[in-house]
């Protein structure tokens, strides 16, 4: 499927379809960044305070162009071929979705996999993705990539 941007006969669901399907696909950064605005509204459910970045650098918020960045700092800090992810539910309304699922990861500087729940909120508008915000269980993520 191509999904070009702006093209007015792209639905939500196509456009989040192309995101999963690309990512399962251990898609290029490049490529599934195609799918987003060069300004998304990113969110993620750690606050700065409370995890630091130096382990989990892809945990941040980010402003123009950051989805290349972000898929790209996520796979450097995992092991390759030992993630999985299984995808609920994926909820449509209008131009707002939210993929409900699990992932399952192995963090790289520690060897020590996890499993985090996740909530996924996207928003399309245009053909592409404007809004990224992440809630997962943190608290797992964190404990794998801990040093102690």
């Amino acid at each position: 499927m191509t999904v070009t941007p702006g093209g007015s006969a792209t639905t939500t669901r196509a456009v989040i379809d192309e995101l999963l399907r690309r990512i399962g696909q251990g898609g290029a950064p490049e490529h599934i960044a195609e799918l987003y605005a060069a300004h998304a509204d990113w969110k993620l459910s750690w606050p700065d305070d409370e995890h630091g970045r130096a382990s989990t650098p892809w945990i941040t918020q980010r402003g123009t162009n950051a989805a290349a960045a972000h898929y790209r700092e996520l796979a450097a800090h995992h092991v390759p071929g030992a993630a999985d992810t299984t995808v609920e539910r994926v909820l449509v309304d209008g131009a707002d979705a939210v993929v409900l699922g699990e992932i399952r990861q192995t963090a790289l500087p520690t060897g020590r996999a996890y499993r985090a729940r996740f909530a996924l909120h996207l928003t399309v508008e245009g053909g592409l993705i404007v809004r990224h915000h992440v809630y997962e269980d943190s608290l797992s993520v964190a404990r794998a990539f801990s040093a102690s």
